[in-house]
């Protein structure tokens, strides 16, 4: 398979004679086997199967494999959410006493997951502005930074990754570059191109598309070369619990993932559902459809929005005139920007509250990136947490709207958001 589109409905699984055409829910914890030596193997990663759905279910494989399919990685690993997704791959890189470069315009979860929660752990972030020069970012580097964290799209800054000078920071200085490619998609963008080496999705968004099912992805690219990096012990030191496996020498090209699953996921057992995984699928069959669309409709009510007199600014990076313009036309599949739209509304926070009281097809509600419109006020949701600086830091201001535009009609949208915008300024 060569087109994206096809892969979006056919990759993943590959029924034989006689099995369903559909990918099947395995809604079962574990695998019989009959003799002890072919579980033991198992055990060992001796042989691939399944033994306990923590580790691997077959329906769970089907998602990995289409999603990896996608984004042309050498393997993928399905958790329960974004946030598992993001934590395990940070885990699968850094200790206490290591730390790690990440932008600062990324999802407000994220934000406070790294600034927060890692630090009590003993891994330092080391912020920076999506557009801080390279000399400054590396300034930041010492022998204890094991990644770079970008998002290609951040959620909801609305801001687009420079791969170029990030990839070209971590090819230097031997670092592994992880991007969040959740609001962009493989659809529109596939970061594995530009120099990215792993990639985590919440799967919550558009790849399921419908709000139905919480859970996040993990794909190695395979471009990164652990053996003998001194930066990355946990992939070249023998492993005590495989019996003195070394990941880097044993796995090559996929020991990423392989540790991911095998260590990671098994001592944390942040897992998705095996029903979550099949809704998931049944999402990216249509993603090549709806991706279009949703972009398609951003572009026509951002342009809209930059003629309204209730708007201070836009962000959308579709926008000919938007800073990141240039960075979508050159990265972005058929410059699509996928359907999130930030502004400005003005009258602050109290016009923002009255904007969204008057909305009738955009909902309220703490999510994005499905086929129903809806909107949020960042700064007050998902946003709560941080500080007035943090919140600077991230791109988040006092005024910004979040609106995740559907599928729905352009016609209704646009009346929708226009209509409620003159309300609020009354």
């Amino acid at each position: 398979m060569k087109s994206i589109d096809t892969k979006c409905v056919q990759a993943g699984y590959e029924p034989k004679n006689g099995e369903p055409r559909v990918l099947p829910i395995v809604q079962s914890t574990t695998y019989v086997y009959e003799t002890p030596e072919a579980m033991g193997d198992l055990f060992d990663l001796k042989a691939s199967g399944y033994f306990y759905t923590r580790i691997g279910n077959p329906t769970n494989a089907g998602l990995e494999d289409k999603v990896n399919a996608l984004e042309g990685g050498v393997g993928a690993l399905a958790t329960a959410s974004g946030m598992s997704a993001t934590m395990l791959a940070v885990l699968n890189l850094a200790s206490s006493g290591d730390n790690f470069i990440a932008s600062s315009n990324i999802y407000g979860g994220t934000y406070n997951l790294f600034n927060v929660t890692l630090r009590r752990m003993g891994i330092d972030c080391r912020f920076v502005e999506n557009d801080t020069i390279a000399e400054d970012i590396e300034a930041l580097i010492d022998d204890k930074t094991k990644f770079i964290f970008i998002e290609t799209i951040a959620n909801p800054a609305g801001k687009v990754a420079d791969f170029d000078k990030f990839s070209a920071i971590a090819k230097k200085y031997g670092l592994v570059l992880v991007c969040d490619n959740t609001i962009s998609t493989p659809y529109i963008c596939r970061p594995f191109e530009y120099g990215v080496n792993v990639i985590v999705h919440a799967s919550t968004k558009y790849l399921d598309g419908h709000a139905t099912s919480v859970g996040g992805i993990i794909v190695d690219g395979g471009n990164f070369d652990y053996l003998g990096n001194p930066r990355y012990p946990l992939f070249n030191n023998p492993d005590d619990s495989y019996h003195g496996m070394v990941f880097a020498k044993d796995f090559g090209s996929a020991c990423f993932i392989t540790r991911a699953r095998v260590v990671g996921m098994r001592d944390l057992g942040a897992i998705m559902a095996p029903m979550n995984a099949f809704l998931t699928v049944l999402g990216i069959d249509t993603l090549h459809l709806r991706m279009p669309r949703h972009s398609e409709n951003a572009l026509a009510l951002a342009k809209a929005l930059k003629n309204s007199d209730a708007v201070e600014w836009v962000k959308y990076a579709g926008l000919e005139d938007d800073a990141d313009y240039e960075r979508a036309q050159k990265y972005f599949t058929k410059g699509y920007c996928a359907g999130m739209v930030s502004f400005g509304i003005k009258g602050g926070k109290e016009a923002a509250m009255k904007f969204q009281k008057a909305l009738g097809l955009f909902k309220i509600v703490t999510h994005i990136a499905d086929s129903r419109s809806c909107v949020l006020h960042p700064a007050t949701t998902t946003h709560r947490q941080l500080s007035d600086k943090d919140l600077e830091a991230a791109g988040v201001p006092a005024n910004l709207i979040r609106l995740s535009v559907g599928t729905e009609g352009i016609e209704d949208i646009l009346a929708d958001v226009l209509g409620a915008l003159e309300v609020s300024q009354k």
